[in-house]
This record gives C-alpha cells, structure tokens and sequence, in this order.
C-alpha cells in the first residue's frame, strides 16, 4: 500500500511539472508570435466594411436614400468594376449601375451624394461620381476606406495655422467693386473619351466626364436676378444653385441628437446662409460612427477646416430633370457642425454648435418704409464676404428699382472681437449704385479676414441703408479764396462751386484756420473728393503690424461722397507705413537716403499740415482743385 502510494505521489508530481512546462513554452510562443507578427489596422479588422480588394464585377448590393419625406428608400446596386487612379493618385472609383423603379426614373441625381452602398450587409463607399446625360444611372463609389482615412482626425477642432501680415493698398480698401476669382474644387472631372474627341469645344457637353455628382445649393429668399448678376462668382466658389427655389431656414438652436439622427442614407443640410435669407446644401449621410457623420463622399467646396451648420433635412420630391435630376429639399433642425470639407467628402459632428456671424439690415426705403432682415453667415475667409456682398444686394435689390439711377446710403458697424469695430459709412448715386454698396460692405470685411492675422473673429454686422429713387450728384468746378495772404492763427474762406446734373449751380464755403506753427511761405489748398485725395496721397500700401492697425487704416480711408480740405507745403517728408511724415528736418532726409539703405519709406515733396472733412452735403459731390495761399507776418 505504501509502495503504490509513492508511485501515485510521483505520477501527480511528474503531471505538475508537465503542465507547468507546458504553460511556459506556449506563454513563450504566444509572446514571439505578438512580437514578429504585425497587427491589422482596425479598418481592415473592421468586419463592418467591405474590402476595395474584394470587390468583383457582377456583385450585388444595396443602398439608401431619401426620396421623399426623411425615410430612406432601398434600391439596387450591381457592380461593374473598379476604376484605379480617380479621382486621384492612390484612390480609386467603383463603377455600378444603380437598379429599381426609382432611380430609372430620376437617373443618379443631385442631393444622392453619399448614398451608402452595402454588400452582404457591410458598407463598400458612397455614390458620388456620374455621367451627365447617361441614358443609364451609371455611379461611380468612394470607398469608405479612403473616407476614413482623409478624416483620421476629424474628430478635432483644429485651428488654422497663423499667416504673415501681407501687403494692403489703400486703392483696395476704398474700392467697391470686389469681384473675387478664386480657383474651382480640387476634384474635377476625368474625362473617359476617345483621343481624338479631347480637342473638341463640345466635351463638357456630350456627358463624357465622369464628375462629382452635383451638390443641390438652395438659396431662399434670394432672386434670380440677384443669382445671375453674382454668376461668375458663385461659380467659382462652385455655388451655382442646382434648384433655384427652397424653403427658409429659421435660426435654432442646437437640437439633442439621438441614435435616429443622421442615420446612413438620411439628408444632410450643410448651411452657410439662415433666417430671413438661406443658403444651403444638400446630400447624404454614408456613415455614422457615434458623433461622427461621414457624408457627401467628393468635396463640397473643398474648403479644408470649416465650421458650418449641420441640420437635418426634409426632401419634397426629386425632380426628374432632362439635364440633371435633384432633390428639393428643405433644411431642418441644426444637430451639429461640419468641421472638414475634402477631398472624399465632407465630416462632421453632433452636438457641436458652429460659430456664425450675425447679421443685421435694416433698409430705408423710397417709399418711407422700414424693413429689418435678420439672418447669420459662415465664418469662412472666403466665403463670407461672397455672402455678405449677394445678400446685401439682394436686400436692396428686393425692394427698390433694379433699373436706372438711385442714390444708396449705407453706414452701420463691423465688430471685431478684442478690437474696435469698423465703421461703415459710405454713399452713391448712380445707375449702379446698388452694387456698388454692396461692395462697400464687402471690401473692408474680405480684408479683414484675408489679412493673414488668426485672431480675427467677427462679431457682428449691422447695416442701415437708405435708398431713393432719385440721382443726387455735382461736380467740384473752381475754388476761389476770399484773400490771397493770411498770417497765423487767421482764418480764410474758401468758396467751391458746385454744379449739378441739372446744371444748377451752388457754393459751398469752407471755413479753413490757418494753423500757428505753420512755417512762413506758400501753402497749398486741396479741396476735392475722398477718393481724389486718396488716390493722390503718397501712402500707397503697407504691411500692417497687427490687427489694431488694420482695423484703424480702414476707418481712415476717405469717403468718396463728400469734400474734403487738406493744406501742404512744400517740403520734403516721407510716408512710413500708414503714418505721414511731414517738414523733415534734413538730418532724417540725409539718414533715410543713406547709401547704405534702401527701401522702407517713400519720399514726398508736398507735407501735410491741416486736414478736415466736410459733412455730407445734398449731393455726391466729385472733382478736385488746387489753389496756393501765401502765410506772411
């Protein structure tokens, strides 16, 4: 008995010892096995999505999109193959015709962007891409791969990187006339066409580009006049509406999302313009990962960082369209933010509240009526004052005459956060007046957000316009002084005469002091408009060191509707900047013209001694004049 209880105390001491050799060499295994095998990336581990590599002609899938009301609707989607190298090096197009009753009738059609396609169950890409003029509704997919990938950190609120200060001329900032050509998307289309075709004039209409489906751009409130007078620039910030009619979009507040919102396949309303005036976008949610919305699957506007409203979105119906089928829709609820817009689409996120620009008008009519217009725009560098420049035209436009010559008034406020707000004050009277005043409005804020300073953050717009049917303009024909010689300190009347349209003539007499340090000897007295003294100054452009210095050379650029009085003598200075300075003594002049510099200053024969501006009179008076007056004892 004692001898087979040894034998059984080796054999459980033997099984111990087996195991324990056993865990070690297999704890060892899976160690070496972690250290020389790389792991998978989690979109290719992602059992969600279906592999580019896997894809196979003759493989059939499904998508969803809304084509009436907010529910989505399946149709059939069968592939045809894979198109390497579109829209860009390292990325790739699915090629599929899209089955079902639905889609025979409408084709691929604007408002479809993003329109997820799921194979065995997994998500493949969004429809995107397609043939204009296609007898069959051929699409083109962006895998949801390259989605991801653009976006791997869209998740973040990036700032934009600082720029350095760059050039500004004053002849910018007094100009009106802003009429901005910036380059088109980056994605265009690839044409699929025979060699011999690619010289003809008649390729962007025979349907042979495979292209970004069109965005559907509804823009509420804002005519077709109004569109087609801003044509070449909303085209080239690829804002040509696709429907030229839509609902409002009422300013709300951020809504609480739930796991129903912005589902995949749902509308997706990207906002730049809303309240009494909306402009906005629509397409389609291909993805939903938590917060993050994946949507469009080609660029918007290809604007980078961004920071627009997202909203749901109401579709009316599709129209069936010979040349380009789209959704009317309706944008809905604001849920959250479209932080990027690129290349493969654009990313966004619930629960994040965009920062807009309020914007108030309040027009003045001919007719002595008051209108007040509330809405908000994008903050976007570009986009904004494109925005500002369409809806203040349009504001006058709407209610005023669109033919013959008016007379517009605008003054009102540009807020800046941290700095003093930019005052608007100009007025003009001509057959074109209300562009012109549009332009006023756009100008200083275009400058503003292109000066390269990243602490530019616009508060606020608010404008008063007057508009009356009537021209109201003269022209400076003489000065004249009451004496030829004055001493310090006197005071001398200059008289101008003006003349009217009508021929009427009338003076107007300036009463000018004569400063008391001002040097024994001959003065010059200007007299004339805002913009023939700015145009005669030496101050031609400068670099502006900070913001506060901007925002103060566009207070000080001259109005262009009123007369102004500025004295000089003749006497070297210089203009440094934006400062001038006058009566050098030679010392200064000897350094500045130094052989050993060059540069930094400009040189000027004429010093300023005395400025002042004349209040507005009844008429937009222009015209300029030179008279001499000698100081004596």
């Amino acid at each position: 008995m004692i001898k087979n209880f040894r034998l059984m105390k080796r054999t459980v001491t033997l099984v111990i010892a087996l195991s324990f050799t056993l865990s070690v060499i297999c704890t060892a295994a899976v160690a070496q096995q972690r250290t020389t095998t790389p792991p998978q990336s989690s979109n290719q581990a992602d059992s969600r999505f279906f592999p580019l590599e896997d894809i196979k002609p003759g493989m059939k899938g499904v998508s969803r999109t809304v084509f009436s009301g907010s529910e989505t609707e399946e149709f059939g989607v069968e592939i045809l193959g894979v198109l390497p190298g579109f829209p860009g090096p390292r990325q790739s197009a699915i090629i599929a015709r899209l089955v079902g009753a639905n889609v025979e009738r409408t084709g691929v059609f604007a408002g479809m962007s993003g329109s997820p396609v799921y194979i065995d169950g997994r998500l493949v890409g969004a429809i995107a891409f397609s043939f204009p003029f296609s007898r069959e509704p051929i699409a083109g997919i962006t895998p949801i791969k390259q989605m991801l990938d653009v976006f791997e950190q869209g998740d973040e609120r990036n700032t934009r990187s600082p720029q350095e200060p760059h050039s500004v001329s004053f002849a910018q900032l007094a100009a009106t006339d802003w009429h901005p050509i910036l380059p088109k998307p980056a994605v265009t289309g690839m044409p699929l066409i025979a060699p011999v075709s690619q010289g003809s004039p008649l390729i962007g209409l025979l349907g042979q580009q495979f292209q970004p489906i069109a965005t559907p751009v509804v823009f509420g409130g804002i005519s077709q006049d109004a569109l087609a007078s801003f044509a070449p620039q909303l085209v080239a910030h690829g804002l040509l509406p696709v429907s030229g009619v839509g609902g409002a979009a009422a300013i709300t507040p951020l809504a609480q999302a739930n796991e129903h919102t912005l589902a995949p396949g749902t509308s997706v309303s990207v906002q730049l313009v809303r309240g009494d005036y909306s402009i906005a976008a629509f397409g389609t949610v291909t993805y939903r990962d938590a917060q993050r919305i994946y949507a469009f699957g080609h660029p918007f506007l290809s604007l980078g960082q961004s920071d627009m409203p997202m909203s749901e979105a109401s579709v009316v119906t599709v129209i069936s369209n010979m040349n380009n089928s789209f959704k009317l829709s309706n944008p809905g609820q604001m849920v959250g933010s479209i932080s990027q817009d690129r290349s493969t689409g654009i990313f966004g996120q619930l629960g994040r509240a965009p920062k807009m620009i309020p914007v108030k008008i309040s027009l003045h009519t001919s007719r002595n009526h008051t209108d007040t217009y509330n809405f908000e725009v994008a903050n976007d560098d570009s986009l904004t004052p494109l925005l500002m420049n369409l809806t203040v035209y349009n504001t006058i436009m709407a209610s005023e005459r669109g033919m013959g010559d008016s007379t517009i008034a605008v003054s009102g406020q540009i807020d800046i956060a941290g700095q003093q707000p930019v005052h608007l004050e100009r007025r003009f009277s001509s057959g074109n007046a209300p562009v012109l005043a549009a332009g006023s409005v756009a100008v200083p804020l275009a400058t503003l957000m292109t000066s390269g300073f990243d602490n530019v953050r616009i508060g606020g717009i608010n404008l008063d316009i007057t508009s009356s049917d009537t021209k109201y303009t003269g022209t400076l024909e003489r000065i004249s002084l009451d004496r030829t010689e004055t001493g310090r300190g006197e005071t001398v009347e200059i008289q101008a005469y003006v003349r009217t349209d009508s021929g009427r003539q009338f003076v107007q007499r300036i009463p000018v002091k004569i400063p008391q340090d001002v040097p024994l000897g001959q003065l010059l007295v200007f007299v004339g408009d805002g913009s023939a003294l700015q145009e005669g100054s030496a101050a031609k452009a400068f670099v502006p060191q900070d913001l506060g210095q901007l925002v103060d050379a566009i207070n000080k650029v001259k109005k262009s509707d009123r007369l102004y009085v500025k004295l000089f003598r003749i006497t070297n200075g210089a203009v440094i900047g934006t400062s001038e300075l006058p009566n050098l003594p030679p010392s200064v002049v000897a350094t500045l013209n130094s052989d050993r510099t060059s540069g930094g200053y400009t040189p000027t024969v004429l010093s300023p001694i005395y400025e002042q501006e004349l209040p507005p009179a009844e008429f937009v008076i222009s015209g300029q004049q030179l008279i001499g007056i000698d100081v004596v004892r």
